[in-house]
């Protein structure tokens, strides 16, 4: 079983000067512990249900660009990158830049937005769901449509790009990775069949396995494999958890066929956090396989 981490908050560096150090220093310890790959959140006001908007967040491709200059091996990801954000075309371009730099770490985690209030303050489009998830498949559509051999045009009901021209290519064969985030039944999990390489969860193990079979049956729908898609779960384990916490956690969600379990930015020193908790574990959670879906 793979760990990666997710980052979702910077207060912990103690103000603007320390968090290039502090996320340098904890890109750097995810990487030695073996850590596969580290997301950010794609926000730019800190979620109300964490901690108050006013505490720091960073933009997230900009953090990820700089995380992928101090690391040779760890894998780059937003959790998950809000579709209105960016127009799809440029979002290519920027995860195929980061791909590029980063020798093809990059992967694209992509999902319909839903933070207003960031939106209002920015005055960034939020239009209503549905329109939110047309858009989210038409992104799809594109970022596809640049990484192939096809430069021609993309006509969609809200976007329409004359070219598609994505030069250099990445360098992740045959493309960079997508991962879809949310576990939607109707909507999002058909994306998740029909698009993704991977798919993250939320939640304890009995709604991770009914979120799994829902899955399973948009495969079967679409005729397309489940095993060819990576399911990921946030492990179960609090700040002041231990190794153990994070096997057991580990081995519950691995029994389901879960391949890869998150690990979050713990603590006031999540570097240190995560060599106490994470890297006493590493060797045992490498021999833990997942149940085949």
């Amino acid at each position: 079983m793979n760990l990666d981490l997710h980052v979702s908050r910077f207060d912990w560096a103690g103000g603007p000067a320390g968090i290039g150090p502090g996320v340098a220093r904890l890109a750097r310890t995810a990487e030695s512990v073996g850590v596969k790959t580290l997301s950010f959140m794609d926000h730019f006001f800190q979620m109300e249900m964490m901690a108050p908007a006013e505490h720091p967040m960073l933009e997230g491709y900009t953090a990820l660009g700089f995380v992928a200059g101090v690391t040779q091996r760890l894998r780059l990801r937003l959790l998950v990158t809000g579709v209105t954000y960016r127009h799809p075309g440029l979002l290519a371009k920027t995860v195929t830049t980061l791909d590029v730099l980063s020798q093809g770490r990059a992967e694209l985690g992509l999902g319909a937005a839903w933070y207003e209030r960031e939106h209002r303050g920015l005055g960034v489009p939020f239009p209503p769901i549905s329109e939110r998830f047309e858009r989210f498949e038409e992104a799809l559509r594109i970022c596809l449509q640049m990484w192939s051999d096809d430069n021609g045009p993309f006509e969609g009901k809200h976007y329409q790009l004359a070219e598609t021209l994505c030069s250099p290519a990445p360098v992740s064969s045959p493309r960079p990775r997508i991962m879809i985030g949310g576990g939607g039944e109707k909507k999002t999990l058909r994306l998740v069949a029909q698009y993704a390489d991977a798919c993250n969860f939320f939640g304890p193990p009995d709604t991770v396995a009914h979120k799994i079979d829902v899955l399973r049956r948009h495969c079967d729908t679409l005729g397309r494999n489940i095993r060819d898609i990576e399911v990921t779960a946030f492990a179960e384990v609090g700040d002041t958890g231990t190794a153990d916490d994070v096997l057991r956690s580990a081995e519950r969600f691995a029994a389901l066929g879960v391949a890869t379990v998150m690990g979050r930015a713990m603590g006031a020193d999540p570097s240190a956090a995560l060599e106490s908790i994470y890297g006493p574990a590493m060797q045992r959670l490498a021999a833990i396989e997942p149940r085949s879906l």
